[in-house]
């Protein structure tokens, strides 16, 4: 498996960020030629300091040559030129050759 990540600042607005992210940007994202996943989630604290991460994205391909197609699909480039309309301040996006450890 391969898992592509991307993490969210806090933005200015966080009910619009939800709104458009949750309406608009996962049901688009979840089109993905290859997908085989998506989990997100919103950050809570742990301990007095708010999560350095307002919003995280997972998604997992069977590999890296799959992550990088869709990526570069036509498809691809709309999902990633979505981004500044629900986060103008931008995000983080980095990927890994995911590897289990555990109980199954």
């Amino acid at each position: 498996m391969h898992t592509l990540i991307v993490l969210y600042p806090t933005p200015d607005d966080p009910a619009a960020f939800k709104r458009y992210y949750e309406g608009e940007h996962i049901p688009l994202a979840a089109q993905l030629p290859g997908i085989r996943s998506i989990r997100f989630g919103y950050g809570e604290a742990l301990g007095p300091e708010a999560p350095p991460q307002f919003c995280v994205f997972e998604a997992e391909f069977d590999s890296r040559e799959a992550m990088q197609e869709a990526m570069t699909s036509a498809l691809g480039q709309q999902v990633a030129a979505d981004v500044p309309n629900y986060s103008p301040k931008g995000a983080v996006v980095f990927h890994y050759a995911s590897r289990s450890v555990g109980r199954e």
